[in-house]
């Protein structure tokens, strides 16, 4: 993928971008079937149990050249929420939070980002752990096999003014995260998903007084991006029928998000992915004046202007789909064409950001270690990745 600047540019730059002709299409398609294709391939529970794989490269940094050392490599465990849902008594495979954990050190994971606390009934400790006791117990297994809690996709108050039921349930999973040794908690979700920038400006003070709640309990609250994060504000032009803006500055709903968040209490995870949906989807705007500006979206760029507001990623891959409306299809880490070498190498600072490996249709209905077998490979291309040398 290339590398651009988020300002005005042309739209042969941004086809070359998104490498939409025909002979790049061909290409990256035929590229990453054969990748999927090569990649290893786990089958039943004796597999996953004797695998030890490149996931052992605890560390060895190849002179520097590692672009995500070895204690930064981490999952977020909804690519593998079949394995920690399914019913232990009816497979050989693991299951539940604990063999979960167990196995994903044995790739080489050091770090998870939780998406809840709940995995199936029969699991050791029960269906939900979204105490803190659960929590104690969790930790337990963390500890035991070498892995720490960076963060979690859990409850942000939809409240505002916050009630008094909602703050409760926010300090409980503050809590939590403590107890699970997290230095983040964050949402699946955007802090709004309006358009307008009145709206932003509540969702603004709503996570600075969420995020000073945080910070209080020694903990960096964010928020996580889709594509539509990452489009036009619009915030200016002539009104519609509901009196709302109709036209944009071209300025980004979460750039201006970060602009007036306090930097000391509210922080981001950009979802790698998404934000090359939202430079595929989202690189034309109507401006105040009426007219029709082009201005592609660089997310090495944004991180790098505001990079330690950035402390976690999303590593998902993709390959080019010039027909599904967001112009790529997701598949294993390391299998697709968006440039991570680059990327990494951009944005730097290796020991502060914790990219953690998703894939969001990694579960099968018909492969029932799918997930599992997509984690290892997206450790091992993501442990791969080295600087390029010139």
């Amino acid at each position: 993928m290339t590398a651009f600047n988020d300002e005005p540019a042309t739209g042969e730059a941004l086809r070359r971008a998104l490498g939409l002709n025909r002979r790049r299409f061909l290409s990256t398609c035929t590229a990453a079937a054969a990748a999927a294709i090569a990649a290893p391939v786990l089958g039943a529970s004796p597999a996953f149990a004797q695998d030890r794989g490149r996931g052992h490269d605890h560390g060895h940094d190849h002179g520097g050249d590692v672009l995500v050392p070895a204690n930064k490599r981490g999952i977020i465990l909804y690519t593998v929420r079949d394995a920690t849902g399914r019913d232990p008594l009816a497979t050989d495979l693991p299951s539940g939070f604990r063999e979960v954990f167990k196995q994903l050190s044995r790739f080489g994971y050091r770090q998870v980002e939780f998406a809840g606390y709940g995995q199936h009934a029969n699991a050791p400790g029960g269906a939900s752990l979204e105490s803190v006791q659960g929590a104690k117990l969790l930790r337990s297994w963390l500890d035991e096999y070498g892995l720490r809690a960076q963060g979690n996709h859990g409850f942000i108050p939809p409240s505002w003014p916050l009630t008094t039921a909602d703050l409760d349930t926010f300090k409980k999973h503050l809590e939590i995260a403590n107890i699970l040794g997290m230095a983040h908690m964050g949402t699946g979700g955007d802090p709004t998903g309006s358009a307008y920038r009145a709206n932003w400006d509540v969702a603004a003070d709503k996570w600075n007084a969420l995020g000073q709640i945080a910070r209080r309990e020694g903990l960096k609250l964010y928020t996580h991006n889709h594509d539509a994060a990452y489009g036009f504000l619009l915030d200016g032009g002539p009104l519609d029928a509901q009196g709302n803006p109709t036209r944009s500055s071209g300025i980004r709903k979460l750039e201006y998000f970060l602009k007036i968040t306090d930097p000391k209490v509210v922080w981001l995870e950009m979802d790698i992915f998404w934000a090359h949906v939202a430079q595929y989807k989202f690189h034309t705007y109507t401006a105040h004046d009426g007219s029709t500006r082009e201005k592609v979206f660089d997310p090495a760029g944004l991180v790098v202007r505001n990079n330690k507001r950035y402390p976690l990623f999303h590593a998902k891959d993709g390959v080019v789909n010039a027909t599904n409306g967001m112009g790529y299809d997701m598949v294993p880490f390391g299998t697709g064409v968006i440039d991570y070498t680059t990327f990494f190498s951009r944005v730097g600072d290796r020991n502060y950001h914790n990219p953690m490996v998703e894939q969001d249709n990694a579960p099968s209905a018909t492969d029932a270690g799918q997930s599992l077998t997509h984690a290892k490979i997206g450790y091992d291309n993501l442990a791969a990745l080295r600087k390029r040398r010139h």
